[in-house]
């Protein structure tokens, strides 16, 4: 995907600030924390053409409304995907900014869930 320079501006600069984490990372974090949240923030049409089985559908442009009422407590660990790594960064620092500490984005996003071979559901 072609992105635009002021865009690639904002990731650059959120990613200085966010824990980007590997597709390994994040097996490891998930299974041995069953209670980590996985958001997938990307936007309802392609969550409903297919997400990580376990996650939780948030999108980015709704995530600071909706976060603190569905996960109450700042000390959450969460690990935010979208298509590939720039979206997720990019939430990952609002959450933080709203006092998430845990907070990690999936490096590659959906898109190294899939060549990976990570659960998919439709």
């Amino acid at each position: 995907m072609d992105h635009s320079p002021g865009f690639l501006k904002l990731v650059e600069e959120a990613k200085k600030h966010v824990q980007e984490i590997s597709l390994a990372d994040a097996r490891t974090r998930i299974a041995a924390a069953p209670k980590t949240i996985l958001i997938d923030v990307r936007e309802d049409h392609e969550w409903n053409a297919g997400h990580a089985a376990e996650a939780v559908h948030l999108g980015k442009g709704i995530l600071e409304r909706d976060l603190e009422k569905l996960y109450p407590d700042p000390a959450t660990e969460i690990i935010m995907y979208c298509g590939g790594g720039f979206r997720s960064a990019l939430s990952c620092d609002a959450a933080q900014k709203m006092g998430y500490r845990n907070v990690h984005s999936l490096i590659g996003g959906y898109k190294a869930m899939v060549a990976a071979g990570w659960p998919i559901k439709k």
